[in-house]
């Protein structure tokens, strides 16, 4: 990959604390208090001078979206989970755009923010395909999940002791549709919203036509392709916590303000960083370097304006 011009683009991917906090119904008024706190960061960069995709996770969102298309079995037509995960990415970046432009109109910045719907193509023959691994939606008893799996044809595991849910594949991502489109949003002066969820997961036909897919894409893995497809140098991760942290949780604990690809994929092979919490994130970091990125950011939002100047945060660099 030819090295960028755009020396302060970058993509933030905001975490799912952003917009929901553990513990909250997730109303929409709940949502809207959040993303008031949580983007002003955003604002900071764009005062700073960056060029910005936000993307967004919507985890809660289409859990409570699916429930809604239960509730309406019968009353309503139903809604295949690329269409339900396209309207969360509309009302969401709907949303997050309400927000933006209300904060950068109180700075004085020109208030140009779009929301763009994202198409992720992914590869139909991904392993996770034959392998559904992600859970998705409520919580049934065994016996109506087991009636789903034979009346809908669902793929149906235990969630811990919590009960038994759907699961759907998590395949990687190869690409992103609308790369034409973001880049003249961008090149235009736009805040551009994007991505939402990881994107809206699509698969070529061999005629190459696109066509939804039944899945769910990390939405940090999709953050990395947007910005590798953008040419951006810099990817922002955002989660819960300022600093990644080794031997988390015990006596021995320590904040890493900065590691190699090298030292991130060892850390990761020791065990450090858990697949359910901070390991998709320290992997998508590393991907993103690996496919010629400059160097990718782990923070939370409060720390982002604070970790570009490098008093937070942790660096993960060639």
């Amino acid at each position: 990959m030819p090295i960028s011009p755009h020396r302060r683009r970058a993509v933030i991917a905001l975490g799912g604390n952003s917009i929901t906090r553990s513990g909250q119904e997730g109303t929409v008024e709940q949502d809207y208090r959040n993303l008031e706190e949580s983007l002003e960061c955003v604002i900071e960069l764009v005062a700073a001078g960056y060029e910005i995709v936000v993307t967004h996770g919507n985890g809660p969102q289409i859990g409570n979206q699916m429930i809604r298309v239960e509730l309406s079995k019968g009353e309503a037509p139903d809604l295949p989970l690329d269409v339900m995960g396209a309207d969360i990415q509309g009302g969401l970046g709907y949303m997050i755009e309400r927000v933006l432009r209300s904060k950068l109109r109180a700075r004085g910045l020109q208030p140009r923010v779009c929301c763009l719907l994202m198409m992720v193509e992914v590869d139909p023959n991904d392993p996770s395909m034959k392998n559904p691994t992600k859970f998705v939606g409520p919580f049934y008893t065994e016996e109506q999940a087991r009636k789903y799996e034979s009346g809908r044809g669902w793929k149906v595991k235990q969630d811990a002791n919590r009960g038994w849910r759907r699961v759907v594949p998590s395949p990687d991502p190869i690409g992103i549709v609308e790369r034409h489109e973001l880049t003249m949003l961008l090149e235009a002066g736009s805040i551009v919203i994007s991505g939402g969820g990881g994107g809206i997961p699509v698969a070529r036909s061999t005629t190459g036509e696109l066509k939804g897919v039944e899945a769910v894409v990390d939405k940090d893995l999709s953050s990395t392709i947007i910005a590798l497809n953008v040419d951006a140098p810099e990817l922002f991760i955002l989660t819960g916590v300022d600093r990644v942290k080794l031997n988390y949780g015990t006596p021995e604990e320590t904040a890493v303000a900065m590691m190699s690809v090298k030292e991130a994929r060892r850390y990761l092979a020791d065990g450090q960083f858990p697949a359910g919490s901070m390991g998709p994130k320290i992997d998508a970091a590393c991907r993103f370097i690996e496919g010629g990125g400059g160097r990718a950011l782990i923070t939370d939002d409060a720390h982002l304006a604070s970790a570009i100047r490098g008093d937070a945060g942790t660096w993960i660099t060639i």
